[in-house]
């Protein structure tokens, strides 16, 4: 070798088996993550399909109660103890009461499991034909609603309308008992992303206790109070979340409630 020239050898032998075991565990981890999600998955499927089916056949012995209390009351009136006329009618108003629970069981088990349809929304006119509808339904109800501008946006119009539907009816709901009410119907648009909103100045109800808003059969008012079932909520929040959204709320006892929501389809669509 010539004088004056180095040469140097570095072992890489550690640091190739160190790259070669690194690319080895995350090959392992994204498959622990692929079956890990096909496991959520299926077991999601498996519990929407449970509450479907069971809900489905709960059904028909929950008539047979009904139809046979009204019989009872109908046919053998002049043979019952008015105390025995009184549980019949109790036993009606618990399967009347039960059916609906059903029904909306039904309902947030359907919202998990159809498919979605996107397109471009003008939610301006599903909010005015949900307004309609309650205009029927609360005919006594004089409440001044106002609706602002409401941009279009990528969304199944069928799921949108039933988040209007359930937010509105609430918002009815509960201003129905004050003389005088306001039900407001907007949007803002902070860094370039649209939130909607449904405001209301009705009951409210305290934000300790939000965190239980949007649960199944969950409710912040008795029934003998405000009727109602306690899923619409539910419903809303697995719709918002299947558009890849989000949903939230700011509320005041006695001074009314504001539900807020984004959309988000482009996110990636959920089967939550």
């Amino acid at each position: 070798l010539s004088k004056g020239v180095t040469f140097t050898a570095l072992d890489i032998t550690e640091r190739k088996k160190a790259e070669a075991f690194i690319r080895n565990m995350n090959v392992v981890l994204e498959d622990m993550v692929q079956n890990r999600t096909a496991e959520l998955q299926k077991a999601n499927e498996e519990l929407r399909s449970f509450a479907y089916s069971i809900s489905h056949d709960l059904r028909a012995p929950l008539r047979a109660i009904d139809g046979f209390s009204r019989i009872l009351i109908e046919e053998y009136a002049e043979q019952l103890t008015a105390d025995a006329r009184r549980y019949l009618n109790l036993c009606r108003e618990n399967a009347i009461t039960m059916g609906k629970l059903i029904e909306g069981l039904l309902e947030y088990s359907r919202t998990g499991r159809q498919g979605i349809h996107l397109q471009m929304v003008e939610p301006e006119t599903l909010v005015r034909t949900v307004l309609a509808d309650l205009r029927h339904e609360y005919p006594d109800h004089s409440a001044q609603i106002s609706v602002g501008r409401l941009p279009a946006c990528l969304a199944d119009a069928m799921l949108l309308k039933q988040v209007y539907q359930n937010l509105l009816q609430n918002a009815f709901k509960f201003t129905s008992k004050k003389t005088s009410s306001q039900i407001e119907i907007g949007c803002d648009k902070i860094n370039e992303q649209v939130i909607y909103y449904v405001k209301d100045d009705g009951v409210g109800f305290d934000m300790r206790y939000a965190d239980r808003l949007f649960g199944v059969f969950q409710r912040l008012h008795g029934m003998t109070e405000y009727e109602g079932t306690g899923i619409g909520l539910a419903i809303v929040q697995r719709i918002i979340h299947r558009l890849g959204g989000e949903i939230w709320c700011e509320a005041e006892v006695d001074h009314g409630a504001t539900f807020f929501f984004t959309i988000n389809p482009t996110e990636g669509l959920t089967n939550d």
